[in-house]
């Protein structure tokens, strides 16, 4: 996720506890949709997507604070 960031998001991990909290999030939802997809997990379509949803907007959330991190 974000190559280009991907010093910055180093740096933000271990200095900025609200995106180490997001990211982290990110990871699980993450391995939760895939978990689910697989069949590892138990989990319809529809809940699928409602983490799919929310897995989204915490990346926009995460690539607004790259960017702000980056222009400063």
């Amino acid at each position: 996720m974000f190559p280009e960031y991907r010093d910055l998001i180093t740096q933000l991990k271990t200095t900025d506890k609200h995106f180490l909290k997001l990211f982290e999030k990110h990871n699980e939802l993450d391995q939760e949709i895939k978990n689910m997809e697989s069949h590892v997990e138990s989990g319809t379509a529809d809940e699928i997507e409602v983490l799919k949803k929310e897995k989204l907007l915490i990346k926009d959330q995460l690539h607004d604070i790259l960017k702000k991190a980056s222009a400063a």
